[in-house]
């Protein structure tokens, strides 16, 4: 019997590509979408879509109850810098809907949690080459101590509650299908955009600025996979370190250059390069290999010839 998920945060960047990764997989009827409004028409109409604002247990719980959910995947949040703008109002997002999601669980209203961390739980003290899975955390941001404490949280109701929770800690994402939203790393779907439209690019990361990058169809493969694995060997209840591929500013440049020759970057830094020079150039993420068999399928010139093309169609370039 196929379990019904519940999706909280569908119309984001990553919830928006997993409902319709899910629903393909699993069929549109037992994916429940939900977001805080209806701001994804295309989503809205592709199945079930309730409104529920993730800081809202009685929310969350009715649609639970009326739609006899199984498996919640947790990715309301906000994001790096958009949470460096309205600090109290990320950690109430952040964590509120955490807690909302681990109490159903403890209360055995729903069997299974998936909640994403981030490489923002690292700092400017950790190891910045092949970061390992344990190691110094002392995050910078005000995402990065929610993604921090929440990892503490998910482990400890695991450990006191039984709740089976499982997490990663997602690098920058890249997606032609969504805007950028917030992140720090969104430099890295902006530039493929203005390299269409407008043949150049400022930067706002400076250029030997490297950091962990993943396409997004790794991503959401990466938060299916991890959810299908047994009980068992899920070995990391605080969060999975997660890796594919690293690049800077400059290298991405030069792999749209070989496309999109006429195509220039200038750099003028602002401060998004502070979070990003907190954080690691590269990712140890040998644990998930290990674990649940984890492997990525994209790298940079992959990401660069998908994203050329799809943007090409999408804004109806020859």
């Amino acid at each position: 019997m196929i379990s019904k998920v519940l999706i909280i945060g569908a119309c984001g960047q990553i919830g928006s590509e997993l409902t319709y990764k899910l629903r393909l997989q699993n069929g549109a009827d037992n994916v429940i979408a939900s977001d805080i409004n209806e701001g994804n028409f295309e989503l809205v109409n592709s199945g079930p879509f309730e409104v529920i604002d993730a800081k809202n247990f009685n929310q969350i719980k009715n649609c639970v109850e009326k739609h006899n959910i199984d498996t919640i995947y947790l990715m309301a949040a906000l994001l790096s810098a958009k949470a460096e703008q309205y600090p109290k109002k990320a950690w109430d997002l952040n964590m509120t809907s955490l807690f909302n999601v681990l109490d159903l669980a403890k209360d055995k209203l729903i069997n299974k949690v998936f909640w994403p961390s981030s490489i923002a739980v690292f700092g400017s003290t950790t190891p910045k080459i092949k970061t390992p899975q344990q190691t110094i955390m002392e995050p910078t941001t005000v995402y990065g101590i929610t993604k921090q404490a929440g990892e503490h949280w998910c482990k400890y109701y695991h450990e006191n509650y039984d709740v089976d929770v499982r997490s990663i800690r997602y690098p920058g994402i890249i997606s032609w299908k969504t805007l950028p939203g917030g992140g720090t790393t969104d430099y890295a779907i902006e530039i493929f955009h203005k390299a269409i439209t407008d043949k150049k690019y400022e930067c706002y990361i400076a250029e030997d600025t490297e950091l962990p990058m993943m396409f997004m169809d790794d991503a959401v493969n990466a938060a299916i996979n991890i959810m299908n694995a047994d009980r068992v060997s899920i070995k990391i209840r605080s969060s999975y370190n997660l890796a594919a591929i690293g690049f800077t500013p400059k290298q991405i440049a030069e792999s749209i250059k070989k496309h999109i020759p006429e195509f220039e970057i200038t750099y003028n830094p602002d401060f998004r390069q502070k979070i990003a020079a907190s954080w690691p150039q590269s990712i140890d993420d040998s644990k998930a290999r290990q674990d649940w068999n984890w492997n990525h399928d994209f790298d940079l010139e992959d990401i660069t010839k998908e994203m050329l093309m799809q943007l090409s169609n999408l804004h109806s370039v020859s």
